[in-house]
């Protein structure tokens, strides 16, 4: 039986990445029977025999892939299975003239329509555009089956809610919204969840639940585009930014957050285009703001160039590339961006990362032992501790 008294189920996770490998090892350890489906057959493999990929290595997940639990009740396959619910947790990127992608979700809700049964609830956790649900998965099961959603099958959208770096405390402890086509169809859902999140679960329709997500990024990204916007316009002014953010923020009611290289991740520099492509003369600030942080690797790599101006054909050393401090991710990550602007333009630059397998380094001193200028881009606290004992020749952190 699954926790809280709930009955135990059968889940297909369609998708087993950071999203949906993290639930179905948490649905696993729940009781529920589970299959994490990929079209990846070496991640599928690495699944099954029990091997976490190294973005999502955080220790609690990898001590879920060793429960007992979950080694009885998780198993990994390449398509979906006959199931209760169905969890589709797949990428929804944006196109190159940033209108979503959408064939990701498209391509694994028409995965499980050979396998989809009258009673069966298919819950999207994927970021999508509002009317995702309505418009286009809806329309996909009942274009293709004798299926109706609302009366013999069910739909669902719970946005996740996670924290690359700290994922299983963030899945399990952080408040959901759980949106549904019709009540049964939340309340179905709702169901599935409460046999692990111990946070709230609040019951909505499936179009507020899309739009909440997308507002929840579109939100932080304005207030990191707000901090971006105050460091360039200090710039011009020779004004210490981080100065006057510090004494700002001594006021009871501002909260200035800090500017930095651009913004990373497949969150937040991609659900605001969802807001803006639904209504375009409307998402002014939203469109402005995604302008101002997709500009700063630019700026930053201008300020190295500035940095090294003196030097003729300076050997640069850029150390770290994740999107983020702390965690194996180099998706969306501004910091590969400033590093492929500097080679475009004949710059010699090397870049190391310690927790890229394929960029880390053996030792500080050996990767910067003839460079003219190192520059810490994203300050992992390996990188930090090493630089504590260490004096390059020019330095220029970020």
């Amino acid at each position: 039986m699954a926790k809280r008294g709930i009955q135990s189920m059968k889940i297909s996770v369609v998708g087993a990445g950071v999203v949906g490998l993290p639930l179905a090892l948490l649905l696993a350890k729940s009781g529920h029977k589970v299959m994490a489906v990929d079209v990846d057959k070496n991640l599928v493999d690495s699944i099954n025999n029990g091997v976490l990929p190294s973005k999502i290595k955080e220790p609690e997940l990898e001590e879920l892939m060793k429960d007992n639990a979950v080694k009885a009740n998780l198993t990994a396959g390449l398509s979906p299975k006959e199931s209760d619910i169905f969890v589709v947790a797949v990428p929804t990127p944006v196109k190159e003239d940033k209108e979503p992608d959408l064939g990701y979700v498209e391509a694994a809700v028409e995965s499980t329509l050979p396998v989809l049964k009258e009673g069966n609830l298919i819950i999207i956790e994927s970021t999508i555009p509002p009317k995702t649900c309505t418009d286009i998965v809806k329309t996909t099961i009942e274009g293709n089956t004798k299926l109706r959603v609302g009366q013999n099958v069910y739909l669902a959208h719970c946005p996740e809610r996670i924290l690359p770096g700290d994922i299983y405390k963030e899945i399990v402890n952080n408040d959901r919204i759980v949106g549904g086509f019709d009540k049964k169809s939340a309340e179905l859902a709702r169901d599935m969840y409460a046999s692990f999140v111990k946070g709230n679960l609040y019951l909505t329709d499936c179009t507020t639940a899309e739009f909440c997500k997308l507002v929840e990024n579109a939100f932080r990204d304005v207030n990191i585009a707000f901090a971006n916007e105050l460091s360039l316009v200090a710039d011009d002014l020779g004004i210490n930014i981080n100065e006057v953010i510090e004494l700002a923020n001594k006021h009871p009611r501002v909260s200035i957050l800090k500017p930095g290289i651009g913004v990373g991740g497949h969150c937040i520099p991609i659900d605001p285009w969802f807001i803006y492509d639904a209504a375009p003369k409307k998402a002014r600030l939203i469109k402005t703001a995604r302008e101002v942080n997709d500009s700063m690797p630019q700026v930053t790599a201008d300020k190295i160039k500035e940095f090294v101006s003196g030097i003729e054909k300076p050997r640069i050393i850029i150390l770290g590339l994740t999107y983020k401090p702390d965690i194996a991710d180099l998706r969306e990550s501004p910091a590969v961006r400033v590093v492929e602007i500097l080679k475009g333009e004949g710059y010699n630059v090397s870049a190391y990362d310690p927790l890229i397998p394929e960029k880390s380094y053996k030792s500080l001193d050996g990767v910067c032992k003839d460079a003219d200028c190192v520059v810490v881009l994203v300050q992992h606290k390996i990188i930090k501790d090493q630089l504590a004992g260490f004096t390059p020749k020019k330095l220029l952190v970020f």
